[in-house]
């Protein structure tokens, strides 16, 4: 059975999300394979640390992560298992499902550290699931996640047009349930229980507009943030 074939066989069963299920199926192998090297650059030295990644994809990220020393046990989430296969050859351990309906197989504070890069917007109700998620992290514990930014200028434009063309990638994502703007992202994480360290924009601000938020006191950053990127950790 073909990598596409197994998605779409993951696929059966969904109930509310079904369609957008399927196209997240559809997507391009290269989707579920980008190493994020700004979190595992923004993790703390720990050859002992635990670390749960949900929507861990192939396991890019976990498998940086294990070589650079910064977890000596990295465990998957994933909800498609041609991704997962690929995952389980450089991972501690995966899980296959949704997680928004499976049984977490996690004690309390098993986790140091708890990654969700581009996959809360894909949820029906990420509030719930981050209410789940938070007592497998241990108090102090560190917490990494983004999402697209709807708040973009470029994303109100759109709108001010009339406009919500659903596509491929990006903000108007058409697997996209949930969207955010940087004070309902910290809003999201502070809900379930986290205390919100940061909330910035993923890719760094160019010279320009680092001086438009000097000039504005931070007050129009919302506007440039194409991806929201948040640190927070376990109160």
């Amino acid at each position: 059975m073909t990598a596409a074939a197994e998605t779409l066989e993951a696929l059966k069963g969904l109930d509310a999300r079904t369609a957008s299920a399927i196209d997240y199926g559809r997507k391009d192998g290269t989707y579920f394979s980008g190493a994020r090297s700004d979190i595992v650059d923004a993790l703390p030295a720990g050859a002992d640390a635990a670390i749960l990644e949900i929507g861990c994809g192939t396991g890019a990220t976990g498998a940086m992560a294990l070589t650079r020393g910064k977890a000596g046990r990295y465990v998957g989430i994933e909800l498609f298992e041609a991704a997962a296969a690929e995952a389980r050859r450089v991972l501690s351990d995966v899980v296959v499902g949704d997680v928004e309906k499976i049984d977490l197989p996690f004690q309390p504070d098993s986790f140091d550290a708890l990654i969700l890069s581009e996959v809360l917007e894909h949820l029906v109700d990420p509030w719930a699931v981050l209410r789940r998620l938070a007592p497998l992290v241990r108090r102090g514990g560190r917490v990494f996640a983004s999402s697209p930014n709807v708040a973009h200028w470029r994303v109100i434009r759109e709108l001010s047009a009339g406009r919500f063309t659903l596509a491929d990638q990006g903000v108007f994502d058409r697997t996209h349930m949930r969207w955010f703007t940087p004070s309902t992202y910290r809003d999201l994480f502070e809900q379930a229980g986290f205390v919100v360290d940061r909330v910035g924009p993923l890719t760094p601000f160019s010279p320009r507009t680092r001086a438009i938020s000097w000039l504005t006191g931070g007050r129009l950053d919302h506007l440039f943030m194409v991806q929201i990127s948040l640190a927070a950790h376990r109160r």
